[in-house]
């Protein structure tokens, strides 16, 4: 009896023992190493990759954020703010109905088929409004030279960029929304534009929160 006692006591202790020590390395030591390494070496995606402008923090270049005018009294939907460059269309995203006690936004696809109607319907009022909002006196934009991503969402709905097709299609809108030449707005998207990572994966692509910024500094600098 005193023997199975025994035994017993000093299985508790070495649980406790491999317990502790499990905690004060996987608790404490190991996410602070992690933690002390990324802050050292890569600082900036540690911290959600954030955006700067005028010394304030104004996003991340992970997140896409939308650019509209205030809503009206009556509106629902704000519309866009057109002397910026527009991201693309963000469907999947929504509020949550469950928890109303904070302003919840919640990402995702559509999860719409593409023989959907309703996705359908998104997508020919999103190229006619691409349309009408890009076509300046002079310079009406052909529909056929509306890309996907002008008027398709990403999966997640907050993608950050967009390609340099519907960068370029937005340059006379936002030149002339800001008395700017085109030729020099066509320069800052050119400037504004990553090609392909190691020069073969993905495709390249426009961080419009950091032409947006550029075109704001370059309205100020007038």
């Amino acid at each position: 009896m005193n023997t199975s006692a025994g035994s017993t006591t000093r299985l508790l202790l070495a649980g406790l023992r491999a317990l502790l020590v499990l905690t004060l390395v996987c608790g404490v030591v190991y996410p602070l190493a992690v933690t002390g390494v990324a802050q050292a070496f890569f600082s900036g995606k540690a911290n959600g990759s954030e955006v700067g402008s005028d010394g304030e923090v104004v996003g991340s270049e992970l997140i896409g954020q939308r650019y509209d005018l205030p809503l009206k009294d009556g509106q629902e939907t704000a519309e866009p703010d057109l002397k910026w460059f527009q991201p693309r269309p963000a469907n999947g995203l929504g509020s949550s109905s469950v928890n109303t006690q904070y302003t919840i936004i919640l990402s995702g696809a559509t999860n719409r088929s593409g023989d959907n109607q309703e996705l359908i319907d998104w997508v020919t009022a999103a190229k006619a409004a691409v349309v009408e909002d890009n076509s300046v006196p002079g310079h009406p934009v052909d529909p056929d030279d509306v890309p996907a991503d002008a008027v398709t969402s990403s999966g997640s709905g907050l993608d950050p960029d967009i390609s340099p097709r519907y960068a370029a299609l937005q340059v006379r809108r936002v030149a002339e929304r800001n008395h700017l030449p085109a030729d020099r707005v066509a320069r800052l998207v050119t400037a504004h534009t990553t090609g392909r990572i190691l020069g073969f994966m993905g495709e390249p692509r426009v961080n419009v929160l950091r032409l947006n910024i550029a075109l704001k500094e370059m309205v100020a600098a007038g």
